[in-house]
């Protein structure tokens, strides 16, 4: 008798010691102190309702965050759950390191909840769920009211031309300039915006892959960014901004416009009245059209994970409709459930201007070519500076859209060439 409960206390405490045992790691990439804070939240929740395991967060800053994973990856130091970029998703998948969540979300009662368009954009690689979307960034415009009535600016510009003579107008102001250009980390999305919306087209392609890059519209709209810089309508020191830099720039009130996702939200409205500035629909260019680019990240999990279960219930828990939701209110995204638009902290006047964006059009959301295995690096090394070449004069314009040309169109051929 003694022996058997002897077998049965110990098999017990190995039962328990294997529990405590249980760590996931996860990885989270673009973050904040109010980000991390929020995740820490919703994680405690998880271990709450799953005794014996923890968490491990690893927070990267996302200025650093893509060398800094790729070298965790190199060295064979996979996370179970990780926050996934959009730009990310195909580098990781194509690979073969991330696990299909699609045999979870055939069983999980919050699946049809999410909008279509959470659901298509996680499917982008081979369409598979390798990610899901926890919410979305569409770019819009803010303005500060005060420093266009001091510019003698009648009204926020509609028009790109209106932009430019806006910025022109407030860059006479001592001390004061007209866009918050974001020359630093993650800068492509600004270029692409207004290259695009010059050239009243969006597509990056033609049919036999040849990037539209180097066509007259792109590449004027490319120039007309070189321009704005060089012309002093951009602090100089605007050509390493990232995203802290560039929304600090815009609450300080050292520059008037700042084009951004909802997530600047929550730095301005801290720092800034609310009649002091606004949101608008991005400017459109001579076609009278805007092409803003709609971004997402999401969680992902490593198919090296050895535990795929528990690290569908973190996502799950990080994902479901109330952890979703305070998420995004904390991140600024719009959220990925379509009950999300009925909640009251969506309806006031701070998310106007990306509303009247998706409510209009002639304003076009537009998502880069992510799903290229090469975009990753584009976006997050070889754009950035060959970018700050042209904004400082060593390159041209025309120069920066021929290189840009060139990597796009061997990437999207050999992509085509796959299929």
């Amino acid at each position: 008798m003694r022996t058997l409960i002897a077998t049965a206390l110990l098999a017990s405490l190995m039962a328990s010691s294997a529990l405590a045992d249980t760590t996931l790691k996860l990885v989270e990439v673009i973050t904040s102190p109010e980000r991390t804070q929020t995740l820490q939240s919703l994680v405690s929740k998880f271990e709450a309702a799953n005794p014996g395991t923890k968490v491990e967060i690893i927070s990267l800053p996302w200025n650093e965050a893509f060398q800094k994973f790729a070298t965790m990856v190199s060295a064979g130091d996979t996370p179970d759950v990780m926050e996934m970029p959009d730009t990310w998703l195909s580098l990781y998948a194509n690979n073969g390191m991330l696990e299909s969540l699609e045999p979870y979300l055939a069983k999980w009662e919050n699946t049809k909840e999410l909008t279509p368009r959470a659901l298509e954009l996680g499917r982008d690689v081979k369409d598979t769920a390798y990610m899901l979307p926890y919410g979305f960034y569409l770019r819009a415009m803010f303005y500060n009211k005060k420093l266009l009535s001091e510019a003698g600016v009648a009204a926020p510009p509609k028009t790109m031309e209106e932009f430019t003579k806006a910025s022109e107008a407030v860059s006479k102001l001592p001390g004061k300039y007209g866009y918050c250009m974001r020359g630093g980390p993650g800068g492509l999305n600004g270029w692409m915006i207004f290259a695009a919306s010059m050239a009243g087209d969006n597509k990056y392609f033609t049919e036999d892959g040849t990037s539209t890059m180097n066509t007259p519209g792109w590449s004027k709209g490319i120039e007309w960014m070189v321009d704005l810089y060089k012309k002093g309508y951009a602090p100089k020191d605007s050509v390493n901004w990232g995203f802290n830099e560039v929304v600090a720039g815009f609450y300080s009130g050292t520059c008037a416009f700042l084009d951004q996702d909802p997530d600047a939200l929550i730095a301005v409205a801290e720092r800034m009245k609310k009649e002091d500035f606004g949101v608008i629909p991005l400017p459109k260019g001579p076609d009278g059209k805007s092409y803003p680019t709609i971004g997402y990240a999401g969680w992902s999990m490593f198919a090296k994970s050895e535990n795929k279960d528990l690290s569908w219930k973190l996502i799950a828990t990080l994902q479901g409709r109330e952890g979703n939701l305070e998420w995004n209110k904390k991140i600024g995204a719009l959220p990925a459930y379509t009950s999300a638009e009925k909640d009251p902290f969506y309806a006031g006047d701070q998310f106007k201007g990306w509303f009247e964006e998706l409510a209009d059009p002639n304003t076009v959301p537009t998502v880069m070519p992510t799903y290229l295995q090469e975009f990753a690096f584009f976006k997050d090394s070889l754009a950035i500076k060959s970018s700050q070449q042209a904004l400082l004069g060593d390159i041209s314009a025309a120069d920066l859209a021929n290189q840009w040309a060139d990597y796009l169109t061997k990437a999207q051929q050999k992509h085509l060439a796959k299929k």
